[in-house]
């Protein structure tokens, strides 16, 4: 329930008036110690007394739309936790027991990069108007043009099932496109939408659509599934069978889930796949439209994934090819199917731990306002290193795009449910890059043209073997013309990569900054102060600092400045034709050109030639800080005797006057696009205890930690610290059956209150090996009562100009701060008004001016919160009281204890006080 009034929350000595009444038990919350200026949390913010634990509230002015990025709370630039939304839209809450201890400092709501409780200023300059690159020359070979086979369209609707952790039955429905007048088995690409509304009510405002599941009576499921027709249309006219199956019970349960539902999104998936299975050797028992279709080729499967969806399809080729433990899967068969490909359009990726053997594509909307910091850039980048790298990593960034465009039914226009474009943007302040009207944005059809296009190119690649369409999407700049006018850009690793020179690696850097990915600190971070915009290379993850992840910063002042990155151990490019860097520029930038010399082991030494780099069309909003992949030949190296079977040294030279550039790796490349053989592995999946702290003793507890598959290899283990929410790491190799990952976490047991306590242990892959479950810990729960709260007047009747003062005791001390809130309610008789209080307190508790005069009970946000410190067993409060020349009779104010939606609380504390008159 919601409070309807603003509570405005003092960390220091708040009201509590009391009348004698004793026996109540307080709720016990992490209270902060200090917050914003003036000890109150700022506006939106309130704690509020939840079922079992209190709660930290954040309501927004606007509505926040059911989106695929994670609404994340953060306190001094450390995650609190991922709230849960309530069904208004506006509201979320956070059960304090999930908050790490301590101060409540800079509360900050952040979803996909981008800040939600704060507009960025208005600026009254108009920013220039970005313009789009010139168009790339055409591929000879264009995907998105439609085949040669008419479609039919049909549904089916199975059982609902359960999926672990979900109370509510998942919905077993999906839609199907495939071609007619074909024989013998074809392909199958399987659609799995985002996280979206799940109902609405017809012909209902704009504003009637939810996260309800089940949908409530009188609305109708939100058709997420129907939103990629066309793109189902493309490919089945070119000879898939395609099916895009419907989500909706995972999404409205999904806030629930450790890992955002991916795991979740994986069985799903998987549970389709096997009925597809059981199809093709049984087409007798199968739904009428995929009797009317083509035997589908389960050894051929692209999976298709937007948004979550695009987490839970790379989780399904993850989990098809390295099983996760049975007790958190909802398929438990045998895998039947073959995954070729993914393509994960503007997904998101809270793990990090893409797949490094199943070749991928991974769509960035230029102007994605949901999953605004494009960390779906992790798919390319986070396969670095870790497996073989023959695995073909594709990211096409699309200049214009939105996030929800892709899927019609998330199109205003088009939908049949309410429907926005994500990327909001201000009116009188229009955005200079995705403004509706930029030259820059794609048009709703334009953008999904595009997306089927970009679709159909990584089916003819990864599905089909067709290396001509391989220029589109492995950075060597070439276009579909289906997808005009839209500039799509690209870049790759893995395939005919070889060796290179990779920042995470052993490298040392002179002339130039070896910096850090994701560092609180301006000096190591990569980006660092003043940039306008954010890197979809350097997203965040669940901790305020990584090891691991860099790139190379470049800064001159002056035409000839040199920047060399070593290698420990020398590469080699034997091979190779060309030197592939992925570079990038500050957004909007022209002209940075570079020229790239390599020396070998025995110190010769050839410039390979220059490139150019200009920067992508970019606004304060956006996450433009993207590279460009160029190339250079190798031919200059071979005439000068090169052994470019040692390389040790790679050198960007400056052939502008200033500039800056940041170097993402660099590789030997040559065409082609190789078989990929997923090698066997080890699967790290982290899992997560609950256990009573208990009353004495001290007792060693492990988190539960399984490694499965084949092989060792190595991973990045942190362990989050509860009390400061600072993360430890260490580098661990780990085997299938060992207890590599040991992480021994001891409870001390008491008998005094307090709150949970999390410790969480998150993990990252390295080198061989893959991970599922990338989170957990050790949860430790209170199991003792919490203290009586005591009231004891110290002067509750007194003279105007002088103090109202009472103790507040506890039974016993605690945990944990032990606090109650209060409302003056009206009382029969005089009652304490605005001027006979403080002006100052009374700012401070309610953000109230003293005119007009009114009782204290009529104030709007006058919340009273009463908080005794950890430790403490009483807290004596005051109220200061002015002295006025009106002569008036005794008057009274009453405070009575809020429930949860801040009305009050029948049989709670009722405080009360009077002040006389002076005169």
């Amino acid at each position: 329930m919601v409070r309807t009034r603003r509570i405005w929350v003092t960390a220091a000595a708040v009201l509590a008036l009391a009348g004698g009444v004793s026996g109540t038990t307080a709720h016990a919350r992490q209270a902060p110690a200090a917050t914003e200026a003036g000890g109150k949390l700022p506006p939106g913010w309130r704690i509020d007394d939840g079922r079992s634990a209190p709660e930290l509230v954040w309501r927004s002015g606007r509505q926040v739309p059911m989106g695929d990025a994670r609404v994340e709370f953060r306190s001094d630039g450390r995650l609190l936790g991922v709230p849960k939304p309530e069904r208004d839209g506006h509201t979320f809450r956070l059960g304090l027991e999930a908050a790490r201890t301590g101060d409540l400092k800079d509360l900050q709501v952040w979803s996909g990069g981008r800040r939600l409780d704060t507009r960025s200023p208005a600026t009254t300059t108009p920013a220039p108007a970005a313009r789009p690159p010139a168009p790339l020359p055409a591929n000879p070979v264009d995907p998105g043009k439609p085949g040669r086979y008419r479609t039919t369209t049909g549904s089916y609707q199975l059982k609902s099932v359960r999926l672990p952790g979900f109370s509510v039955p998942v919905e077993m429905s999906a839609v199907v496109v495939a071609p007619t007048g074909i024989s013998g088995p074809r392909p199958l690409a399987l659609f799995l939408h985002g996280r979206h509304a799940t109902c609405y009510t017809p012909h209902g405002d704009d504003g009637e659509a939810s996260g309800a599941w089940p949908c409530p009576t009188g609305s109708i499921a939100v058709p997420s599934d129907r939103g990629y027709l066309r793109d189902q249309r493309l490919l089945a006219s070119q000879g898939y069978v395609t099916v895009s199956v419907s989500a909706n019970g995972i999404n409205g349960q999904d806030w629930q889930a450790e890992d955002g539902g991916a795991q979740a999104r994986s069985s799903l998936v998987r549970l389709h796949l096997a009925q597809w299975a059981d199809w093709a050797q049984h087409p007798g028992r199968a739904p009428r439209i995929v009797r009317e279709a083509p035997r589908a080729d389960l050894s051929r499967v692209l999976l298709i994934g937007h948004s979550r969806g695009g987490e839970g399809v790379s989780r399904a080729a993850l989990d098809s090819l390295y099983p996760p433990p049975a007790d958190q899967d909802g398929y438990h068969g045998t895998v039947r199917w073959h995954i070729s490909g993914t393509v994960l359009i503007g997904p998101t990726v809270f793990g990090q731990n893409p797949v490094p053997d199943v070749p991928s594509l991974t769509i960035l909307p230029g102007c994605d306002g949901d999953v605004s910091d494009l960390q779906g850039e992790v798919y390319v980048d986070g396969t670095r290193a870790v497996s073989a790298g023959k695995a073909l990593h594709s990211a096409v960034f699309v200049i214009g795009a939105n996030h929800n465009f892709f899927n019609t039914e998330w199109t205003p226009g088009q939908a049949q449910a309410p429907a926005e474009d994500d990327f909001y943007d201000d009116g009188d302040h229009p955005d200079p890059v995705c403004g509706k009207h930029a030259a820059t944005r794609l048009t709703a059809d334009q953008q999904h043209r595009a997306g089927s296009t970009y679709i159909a190119a990584a089916a003819r690649l990864f599905v089909a073997g067709d290396d001509k369409v391989r220029p589109l999407l492995d950075g060597s700049g070439r276009r579909a013309p289906s997808a005009d006018p839209a500039r799509v850009l690209s870049h790759a690793v893995g395939a005919n990569r070889g060796a290179g020179f990779l920042p995470d690696g052993g490298v040392t850097v002179t002339g130039g900054r070896l910096c850090a990915a994701v560092d609180p600190a301006p000096a190591r971070a990569c980006l660092g102060r003043g940039a306008e915009g954010v890197s979809p290379h350097f997203a965040q993850w669940e901790t305020g600092r990584e090891t691991g992840r860099h790139a190379v910063a470049l800064r001159w002042t002056s035409t000839g400045a040199r920047t060399r990155v070593a290698v420990t151990q020398p590469v080699s490019l034997h091979g190779s034709e060309a030197l592939a860097l992925r570079l990038f520029v500050p957004p909007n930038s022209r002209g940075t050109k570079l020229d790239v010399s390599v020396t070998d082991t025995h110190g010769r030494k050839a410039t390979l030639g220059r490139v150019g780099v200009d920067g992508l069309p970019g606004s304060d909003r956006t996450a433009s800080y993207w590279a460009r992949e160029v190339r250079v030949p190798l031919t200059a190296a071979r005439r000068a005797g090169v052994d470019l079977r040692s390389v040790k040294s790679l050198d960007l030279t400056s052939r502008s006057a200033s500039g800056q550039a940041w170097l993402m790796d660099a590789w030997g490349w040559r065409p082609g696009t190789p078989a990929v053989r997923a090698a066997a592995l080890p699967r790290v999946d982290i899992g997560r205890l609950t256990v009573d702290e208990g009353d004495s003793g001290v007792r060693t507890y492990r988190v539960p930690v399984r490694v499965s598959g084949q092989g060792s290899g190595r991973v990045r283990v942190y362990v989050v610290d509860p009390a400061t929410g600072e993360a430890r790491d260490r580098l661990v190799t780990v085997r299938p059956g060992g207890h590599d990952i040991d992480v021994p976490i001891e409870v001390k047991g008491n008998t005094r209150y307090g709150t949970d306590v999390p410790h969480d242990v998150l993990v990252k892959a390295v080198h061989g090996a893959v991970v599922g479950s990338y989170r957990g810990g050790l949860t430790v729960r209170n199991d003792d009562p919490a203290p009586t709260v005591t009231v004891t007047p110290l002067a509750d009747r007194v003279t105007e100009g002088e103090a109202l003062k009472w103790r507040i005791s506890l039974s016993e001390a605690a945990d944990t701060d032990i606090t109650a809130l209060f409302v003056p309610v009206p009382v029969s008789g005089p009652e304490l008004s605005t001027k006979d209080v403080d002006p100052q307190w009374l700012a401070g508790v309610s953000g109230a001016e003293p005119d007009p005069e009114r009782p204290l009970s009529k104030v709007d946000g006058l919340y009273l919160w009463l908080d005794v410190p950890a430790g403490r067993t009483s807290l004596d409060v005051t109220v200061p009281t002015v002295k006025d020349q009106v002569r008036e009779s005794a008057e009274t104010v009453s405070l009575q204890q809020t429930d949860d939606a801040g009305r009050p609380l029948p049989g709670g504390l009722v405080l009360t006080g009077t002040v006389l008159d002076a005169s």
